[in-house]
């Protein structure tokens, strides 16, 4: 059985025409949200409809914080290479002012200080001379200077500077102990030129400013193996001395 339907225009001029597009305008602002129940009372009856609470875009301010943490985490370091003593070597060559400068050296020290390295070598050319200030005042001083570059060298552990002055040249030595069974004493060097090569050698050092070179050759045994009861001979160590000059 069919009905006639109502005619529509009523619709529009009706007071409950208002209340309607009310409702539908809420509803619409509401959109893809979490879900509520929202009833409105016409003329008609009660009309239910489910809509959702707007949701706030979320906020870029976390991701910049994270950015910004890590950042934090990855300081920017000098770039340096390893010397044979466990050492690094800083040739300085890009234009740097002093405010940029320092945060770096203090943050590379600190990197160089976790992985063990002891001395650090800082060529500096002439046109850094500005940067000869700040490296004094955190602790480096000079070794030597030439006509285009200034060295300067800091001692990071908190043991004896082993870093060797500057001089013209150096004196080396190796000494050749043997005991009362005719054994004769070798090393495997924990730093150096043969370090892990397996290599074994003669105990070898550098005589010190001023100091004899038996003097030194007993030192150098002693500080490499701990072995202190040695007879140097004298005459024997200026032998071979003498036979080296020219």
């Amino acid at each position: 059985m069919l009905r006639s339907l109502p005619k529509l225009s009523p619709l529009l001029s009706a007071p409950r025409t208002t209340n309607i597009a009310r409702f539908l305008a809420n509803s619409l602002r509401c959109a893809s949200s979490p879900k509520t129940i929202t009833t409105t009372q016409t003329s008609t009856g009660r009309i239910a409809m489910t809509t959702r609470a707007p949701i706030r875009p979320r906020s870029s301010s976390t991701v910049s914080s994270i950015t910004a943490e890590d950042h934090v985490r990855q300081p920017k370091l000098l770039k340096s290479t390893d010397d044979d003593y466990d050492g690094v070597i800083v040739e300085m060559d890009q234009p740097m002012d002093a405010t940029t400068f320092v945060p770096i050296l203090r943050s590379s020290i600190s990197h160089w200080k976790q992985l063990g390295k002891k001395g650090v070598w800082i060529k500096l050319p002439i046109h850094l001379v500005s940067l000869v200030e700040p490296l004094v005042k955190e602790g480096f001083w000079y070794h030597h200077a030439e006509p285009k570059y200034l060295m300067l060298v800091y001692w990071i552990p908190e043991t004896p500077n082993t870093i060797p002055v500057n001089a013209s040249h150096r004196v080396g030595i190796a000494a050749f102990v043997m005991n009362e069974k005719r054994e004769v004493l070798v090393v495997q060097e924990n730093s150096g030129h043969f370090r892990g090569t397996g290599v074994w050698k003669f105990p070898t050092g550098v005589v010190d400013q001023g100091e004899d070179i038996c003097v030194a050759a007993v030192r150098e045994v002693k500080e490499e193996t701990g072995v202190s009861n040695l007879v140097a001979l004298p005459n024997k160590c200026r032998l071979i001395l003498n036979s080296l000059k020219y």
